[in-house]
């Protein structure tokens, strides 16, 4: 897999953000993945998922799809964040995209290249660390599953997500991107056969080299002007799609 490009994106938050990132990101799908390439989304693509046994969420089905269809044309990976852990066996069984709902390990490049949201690692606002552990809880999981669809979904719109955080609380996400930077370089030094370190979370774009050949990477958020990155054999990048 010497030759294989990883293309990146993360946190576009589909079901909270307006309507023309979805229209985005779907012409994305259709477009920037290549065959070769492998399509890596670094979670909180959507901004609430939950697979009950029968059921998937109506909203954003397109992208779902659209995932599904590109599946059969290149690999897909996908780990879950806070808002879209809860996948099930929906992205591995049905749609034939690799999914784990915490990190994936994957060969790229010159080496394995890590995949995690980047939640759990620090706590950048009241309730972060509840929800991280809310979300990856089997029996939280199991009690949810039992209510009914529409309840379900309509609890979790009632939640709902503030997509300005950022914007109003820089000091505290600037926090939290600088103890991701820190974890993703001490991963990097202690695990040699890693080439690459890749996390979302943040909204905050990263793109450090370690050592030679051997990076950090944050995409930033496809959610803030639609935003991803690449990694190749010649090396990283940031782009912004358009």
């Amino acid at each position: 897999m010497e030759d294989t490009r990883l293309v990146i994106v993360a946190d576009a938050h589909l079901g909270a953000a307006p309507v023309g990132d979805e229209e985005a990101f779907l012409r994305f799908l259709d477009t920037v993945p290549r065959p070769g390439d492998t399509l890596l989304l670094v979670g909180d693509i959507f901004d609430y998922w939950f697979s009950y046994r029968r059921v998937i969420p109506r909203r954003n089905f397109r992208v779902a799809a659209a995932l599904t269809t590109l599946a059969r044309r290149l690999p897909v990976a996908m780990v879950g964040g806070n808002h879209d852990r809860w996948g099930d066996t929906f992205w591995d069984v049905d749609a034939g995209v690799r999914f784990d709902p915490h990190r994936l390990r994957l060969p790229g490049p010159g080496g394995d290249a890590l995949m995690i949201h980047g939640d759990g690692l620090h706590e950048e606002r009241p309730g972060a660390s509840w929800m991280h552990r809310a979300t990856s809880s089997p029996t939280v999981i199991a009690l949810y599953r039992l209510l009914p669809p529409d309840l379900g979904f309509w609890i979790a719109d009632k939640m709902g997500h503030n997509l300005g955080y950022a914007e109003t609380h820089p000091e505290a996400v600037q926090a939290a991107a600088d103890r991701q930077r820190r974890w993703a370089t001490a991963t990097l030094e202690r695990e040699r056969d890693l080439r690459a370190v890749i996390m979302g979370h943040t909204h905050r774009e990263a793109l450090l080299e370690v050592a030679p050949g051997r990076w950090y990477l944050n995409p930033g958020a496809w959610l803030d002007g639609w935003r991803y990155a690449t990694l190749d054999a010649s090396g990283a990048a940031l782009h912004q799609f358009s």
